[in-house]
């Protein structure tokens, strides 16, 4: 697995992910209009994408429209806050991060209970930027991590990749360049 995630948030992004030398990319906030788009130019470009269901626009958050792209848009996985669905998107045999949001101890605890019952393949922590959390989620589970959001230098990756995440999800373009020819990558 890839250990840095560069993840667009617009289509200028999105062109700099397709001309770096990263298999897997992450798309935030887009449209229902160009997820087809956005797809055919990754395979064009050999790449796999992940879709951020809770941030395409135009299609509810649900388990049915996680149904539709899995099947009309076929990404290599996508990426959800909700449980139901991380479980749409596993049954239809497409890979699923449950992204959690930890600003408590009773969002941990929630948060711990959801992956119980969904068993993603992979769970983002959000933010990312906590190493001694993602050591307390290492320690409960078994499912790989991703560290994401506010991680913005060299020794935040280190610190989160150390702490037992599998991987960083990061926007920063600069943290992209920096990593892509490493072991990172």
């Amino acid at each position: 697995m890839q250990k840095l995630f560069p993840t667009s948030r617009n289509m200028k992004n999105f062109e700099r992910f397709l001309e770096s030398s990263y298999e897997n990319g992450i798309f935030l906030d887009t449209h229902v209009s160009q997820l087809r788009h956005i797809q055919q130019m990754a395979k064009l470009h050999m790449k796999k994408m992940f879709f951020h269901m809770d941030l395409i626009h135009g299609l509810k958050n649900d388990e049915f429209a996680t149904e539709f792209v899995c099947q009309e848009i076929q990404p290599e996985g996508i990426i959800s806050t909700k449980g139901a669905v991380i479980m749409k998107a596993k049954q239809k045999g497409i890979l699923s991060i449950q992204r959690i949001f930890l600003i408590d101890s009773q969002a941990l605890e929630k948060s711990l209970k959801i992956i119980e019952k969904t068993q993603p393949d992979f769970i983002e922590v959000m933010p990312g930027a906590m190493p001694w959390i993602i050591k307390e989620i290492k320690r409960q589970v078994e499912i790989p991590i991703i560290a994401g959001g506010f991680i913005r230098t060299e020794d935040e990756v280190n610190a989160a990749m150390e702490a037992g995440a599998s991987a960083i999800s990061t926007s920063n373009v600069q943290l992209w360049k920096q990593f892509e020819h490493t072991s990172y990558n």
